[in-house]
């Protein structure tokens, strides 16, 4: 199973890049079939474009999607959208997913430009389902509690219930590298002793340490050259590092000292002493990073005619119009950040950053099974794509009904099924003029009274046992839902959706009387997928069945876990009651044990467990104190309630109260796909109950 890793910070303007590129080069060392992903472009503090997806192209073999921009986003968030950049940055990342061990995914930098960054990574973590690697920086002062206490207030944004995300903490620039580097403790070891310990006080793992080494920050001549937009008076070698600055003040012999590799010397175009000092300094092996002249003034002819000789030894010379203080001033505020082009420092800080990862943690990444737990945005995502994959037929007996119409047109639209509305074609067309629609050619209208006389015979042969005549059954047929399911039943259709205006009673007696219970079905149940903060959960029976006995407690569990596995969900079942197995006895007890004992009679590889109180069933803790060793206590992904009354007031409850959404109710039993709307659904509601039809259409044909 594939697993996420959200690189976070604990601060503002943490380079989260850096730790991704470390992250992949550990990873991809160990042979792990590692991928990258940047959900949302950042632009940098100098206002240039985000350089992450091109970093990690730079150096590895790669090609991750395009991120989302920043004006993008930020409209979406100024509507009030967040669930649909979720659902975009799901889209992006699922397919990499599905074919990769781990997915790294570089989260928002926090910053005063972006103060949506902490909730956004927040909820990106839940989308996901991602663990959470948080990164900083080593303090000035060198104050490890205080850094592990920053730390910590930043972890407690990724807990959600009982489930803490954040696996650990990345920290960069610890001081004494030379020491780390020669293997004695010094500075480096004192410093990651401090910092580990101060973690653990909060119960966070320190995953790496990472020395500070000076010459990774080091840029180029040429990345000054970039940057500042010289007049190039001597190319030289473009490639050299600069060290460090020195703005020559003092004349020659005094500043002779400052003439020394590595370093920009910058000074005014008139100091021919100087001038001419640093090209005896280059001829005598001392490797300046450049010459930098300032005050727009270039050297005497004369001068440059003495020096002409120098000219193979590769000093890079430039001109800028700017003075000393100006010039040294801009050269300070350099970008930091790793030019894509610049393979040699790129290659060095990720390698820096890949040998500081604590090797267990990264074994631990892929040795560990950690079933998956879907986000709402995956769910819906999965939703989509299943049903673009089914390329089923849905039919709309509400043909007229303007909330259903644009269903059916973004269902057409998005590639999630074809739909068959239902109604007269002239005031089909009417609504869809007046509501601004056009209707794509995925869309179909028939129109019921014109194609009832053909199932006229059918329908009245079919429930001839309760006495209808061919006229019964055209009364029956007078009603576009009786047609819908009819075509259903003769296979012109692949699934019917209806309800928006219509009781759940108009919508089931039809498909209980033309479809029929499918076979090993003793009846017909449903359930709600209920999109909780951090992963979809199934309720069950929420909606249909008002005293289940213990038989059919056991079916609706099993059509359940059923369905779960059709969207994706691992079925962890458990068998809901107001006890924890022996805790107390009654006949509605009694009864969900004996439903529960029939469930692994008949499915004995399905992980079951019954009664069991809903704390212990959905919360880790409470799971492990009443009900240890339980495959479902703790981590149960279906809930099946033990009669209507529990099950319709509980899912409206956490609906209502925890304002989760919910998509259903789905029906499960049925010969064929039926099924209902609330008649409070909105167009997505039916849209995703289009797709969830879709999908039952493709099993029921794979079954079949």
């Amino acid at each position: 199973m594939a697993r996420s890793l959200l690189v976070a910070p604990a601060a503002e303007n943490v380079n989260l890049a850096r730790t991704c590129l470390g992250l992949l080069r550990a990873l991809d060392r160990r042979g792990v079939n590692v991928a990258f992903v940047k959900p949302v472009a950042q632009p940098r503090a100098d206002g240039g474009p985000d350089r992450s997806v091109a970093l990690v192209t730079a150096i590895s073999a790669l090609r991750p999607p395009e991120p989302m921009t920043t004006a993008e986003l930020e409209q979406q968030l100024g509507e009030g959208e967040l669930d649909v950049v979720l659902d975009k940055i799901v889209a992006a990342w699922e397919p990499i997913y599905e074919r990769s061990d781990v997915v790294v995914v570089e989260g928002l930098r926090a910053g005063p430009s972006a103060l949506y960054a902490s909730s956004l990574n927040q909820a990106l973590a839940r989308a996901l389902d991602a663990d959470v690697l948080l990164a900083d920086v080593w303090p000035a002062d060198g104050d490890a509690e205080g850094l592990a206490e920053q730390l910590a207030i930043a972890a407690g944004g990724y807990v959600s219930g009982e489930q803490a995300r954040v696996v650990g903490c990345v920290v960069h620039g610890l001081p004494g590298a030379d020491a780390a580097a020669a293997g004695g403790p010094g500075k480096f070891g004192t410093a990651v002793a401090g910092l580990r310990a101060a973690l653990t006080k909060h119960k966070l793992r320190l995953i790496a340490g990472v020395p500070h080494r000076p010459e990774l920050t080091w840029p180029r001549v040429r990345d000054l050259v970039h940057e500042l937009h010289p007049d190039i008076l001597h190319e030289g070698n473009l490639s050299r590092r600069i060290k460090d600055v020195a703005v020559m003040a003092q004349g020659i012999p005094g500043g002779i000292h400052a003439l020394d590799t590595g370093r920009l010397v910058v000074v005014p175009g008139d100091r021919h002493e100087v001038i001419m000092a640093a090209y005896l300094a280059e001829l005598s092996g001392a490797h300046l990073a450049a010459l930098l002249l300032s005050a727009g003034t270039a050297p005497d002819p004369q001068v440059s005619q003495l020096t002409r000789a120098t000219a193979a030894v590769g000093l890079p010379v430039l001109l800028v119009e700017l003075d000393s203080y100006q010039t040294a001033t801009r050269v300070r505020d350099l970008d930091p950040g790793l030019p894509v082009d610049d393979t040699e420092r790129i290659e060095g800080v990720t390698n820096n950053i890949a040998d500081a990862l604590d090797p267990s943690w990264l074994e631990s990444l892929t040795s560990t099974h950690r079933p998956r737990r879907f986000s709402p945005a995956a769910f819906r995502y999965q939703l989509v794509e299943l049903a673009h994959a089914a390329d089923a037929l849905i039919v709309l007996p509400e043909g007229h009904e303007p909330r259903t119409m644009r269903a059916a047109v973004a269902s057409a639209e998005r590639g999630i099924a074809r739909c068959l509305l239902l109604g007269a074609p002239d005031e089909v067309a009417t609504q869809a003029r007046h509501l601004g629609l056009r209707l794509p050619r995925g869309v179909t209208i028939v129109d019921p009274r014109a194609v009832a006389e053909r199932y006229i015979a059918q329908l009245a042969e079919l429930r001839r046992h309760k006495g209808w005549s061919e006229e019964v059954a055209r009364e029956h047929l007078a009603d576009p839902i009786t047609v819908g399911t009819m075509m259903l039943r003769q296979g012109e259709v692949d699934g019917l959706v209806c309800g928006a205006a219509h009781t759940t009673a108009a919508t089931v007696r039809p498909a209980l009387q033309i479809l029929g219970t499918k076979p090993g079905s003793r009846l017909v149940s449903s359930i709600f997928f209920m999109c909780l903060p951090d992963q979809v959960v199934i309720y069950g029976d929420c909606a249909i069945n008002p005293q289940p006995s213990a038989e059919d407690l056991a079916d609706i569990a099993i059509q359940s876990a059923a369905s779960a596995r059709a969207f994706g969900i691992e079925p962890r079942v458990a068998m809901i009651s107001f006890s924890t197995g022996t805790s107390a006895a009654g006949t509605d007890v009694a009864k969900v044990a004996e439903a529960t004992r029939i469930v692994r009679l008949r499915e004995p590889g399905l992980a079951v467990d019954g009664p069991m109180q809903y704390d212990a069933a959905a919360i880790a803790s409470v799971g492990q104190a009443k009900r240890p060793g339980s495959p479902v206590a703790g981590q149960a992904t279906v809930f099946i309630f033990p009669d209507l009354d529990d099950g319709n007031t509980t899912y409206k409850a956490v609906q209502r109260s925890a304002q989760v959404v919910s998509i259903g109710p789905m029906l499960q039993g049925l010969a064929k796909p039926v099924n209902d709307l609330s008649r409070g659904a909105s167009v997505d509601d039916i849209i995703y109950t289009v797709a969830l039809t879709a999908i039952q259409a493709r099993a029921a044909s794979a079954r079949a």
